[in-house]
């Protein structure tokens, strides 16, 4: 059997893994868009590694683009295969994609009008909106911990990572013969403890691990720290700057779990008199979504939803759908709270009010995750006094914030937890993904010195025979 890493390398976007039986199956272990590298990012996403109408079949962990948004690109390109994920994972999908079309449609109709002013001719986006609503039609729903058969020759099972809604590690029995091969692909691990989705479950034994480690090098603050941190950004900013605050978010769990927070501070009485605003269309029919996979939820959000019955919604709480609304929050007065995607920075709505807000020092933004090194969100975030947006100069006089215990990807130590349910003696050898070179350096030796026996780095395009 071989495996090619073709994506999520030395860096944390763009996750895709082939595998070929030697009958010739063909399986990709998901299928997402490289993020956050301006007009370089185009052409990697344009170049797969491999030929979209050979692949079988395409196992995906989860919905974020990073890991999911390429799929209408493949589809586009002749694939006629299945994809297998969560019913959740589905659900999300047929948002998420439509949403991503969207935005290729808008970027590529706006680069199209400066080429057509500089004499130059037109470019195609990499897919469109019908694109991605009809990939739809590939996907089938396996529930967690079913197996489902791959034409005779290989069976695979999901197990919950807790990353997202759906999000699933992936665990893989392939037959060569007499010999059966185990591979799990952990996809992205989420946190222990969260309020809403449940723990990371223990996944099944395997011989190889494709393995996560965006934070393969720091701790998390305790997710108990989380509602009061919010709650202090709150008052610091409404309460005593008569501000505004603003919280870039990625519109799939983070949001949620932004809200659910902001829920419980009105619940409890502890929230200050002002107006919330989600000002995203895709958190609004993700945050819809949510509330039909209650299976996803945990003990504590069950039975808090018993005095409460909508966790993500209260009066003060208004989700905008249209550009005008949005747009009247820029000129809005009042203190208010604003959640808005992208959790980057790097696009959407947020964008826009980023570039409203961030010269006033009433205003504050709060960093609620990771930001990849090149984008907006990492450069205002490691100081840099000036930023670009939209093509003009700002100075950043807004006060800046974080909270990195909202992060839905699990520390090291959470994820030295995760794959503490493996055996080390059959665990045969671990490959890194999907994390920053440098992190993952650090990363390996952690396991190295936990007693896991053969750690290693992936390398793009790498070829490894198991």
């Amino acid at each position: 059997m071989k495996l090619e890493f073709l994506g999520a390398t030395q860096e944390v976007t763009g996750s895709k893994h082939l595998i070929t039986t030697k009958k010739g199956l063909k399986i990709l272990l998901d299928c997402g868009m490289y993020q956050g590298k301006g007009l370089e990012t185009d052409a990697m996403n344009r170049d797969l590694g491999f030929d979209p109408k050979e692949i079988d079949y395409l196992i995906l962990s989860h919905a974020h683009i990073d890991h999911s948004g390429l799929i209408p690109y493949i589809y586009k390109l002749g694939f006629n295969g299945t994809v297998l994920c969560t019913p959740a994972t589905r659900d999300l999908c047929s948002i998420m994609l439509a949403d991503a079309g969207r935005i290729q449609e808008s970027d590529v109709h706006t680069f199209n009008k400066k080429r057509k002013a500089q004499g130059e001719p037109p470019v195609e986006p990499i897919y469109t909106m019908e694109d991605a609503q009809a990939c739809m039609s590939c996907f089938i729903s396996v529930p967690y911990r079913k197996k489902f058969n791959i034409e005779g020759e290989a069976t695979v099972e999901f197990f919950d990572a807790g990353h997202i809604l759906g999000s699933a590690c992936v665990c893989l029995e392939i037959k060569e013969g007499r010999k059966t091969i185990r591979l799990g692909f952990t996809g992205d691990i989420g946190r222990y403890d969260k309020r809403i989705l449940k723990n990371p479950e223990p996944f099944a034994q395997v011989d190889y691990l494709i393995m996560e480690s965006t934070y393969g090098d720091r701790l998390h603050t305790s997710i108990e720290n989380a509602e009061q941190e919010l709650l202090m950004a709150v008052l610091d900013t409404c309460t005593k700057k008569k501000g505004k605050l603003i919280i870039p978010s990625f519109a799939i769990g983070r949001a949620q779990e932004i809200i659910y927070a902001l829920d419980r501070l009105e619940h409890a009485k502890l929230l200050p008199d002002i107006d919330v605003f989600v000002d995203s269309p895709l958190s609004v029919s993700a945050t819809n979504i949510m509330r039909l996979h209650t299976e996803c939820f945990n003990e504590d959000v069950l039975e808090y939803m018993t005095q409460d019955s909508d966790p993500f919604g209260f009066d003060r709480l208004h989700y905008i759908q249209t550009i005008a609304e949005s747009k009247t929050l820029n000129v809005r007065h009042k203190p208010c709270v604003i959640i808005s995607a992208s959790g980057m920075m790097e696009a959407g709505r947020v964008k826009h009010h980023i570039a409203n807000h961030i010269e006033n020092p009433s205003t504050t933004l709060l960093c609620v995750g990771y930001c990849e090194p090149s984008t907006l969100g990492a450069k205002i975030m490691r100081g840099d006094k000036t930023v670009s947006i939209f093509g003009r100069l700002h100075s950043v006089r807004a006060e800046l914030r974080r909270i990195e215990s909202l992060s839905g990807h699990g520390d090291y130590s959470e994820m030295m937890r995760y794959i503490g349910c493996q055996n080390k003696k059959k665990l045969k050898r671990i490959y890194l993904v999907h994390g920053e070179a440098e992190t993952q350096q650090n990363f390996r030796e952690r396991l190295l010195s936990d007693g896991w026996k053969d750690v290693e780095v992936a390398t793009f395009r790498q070829t490894v025979e198991l």
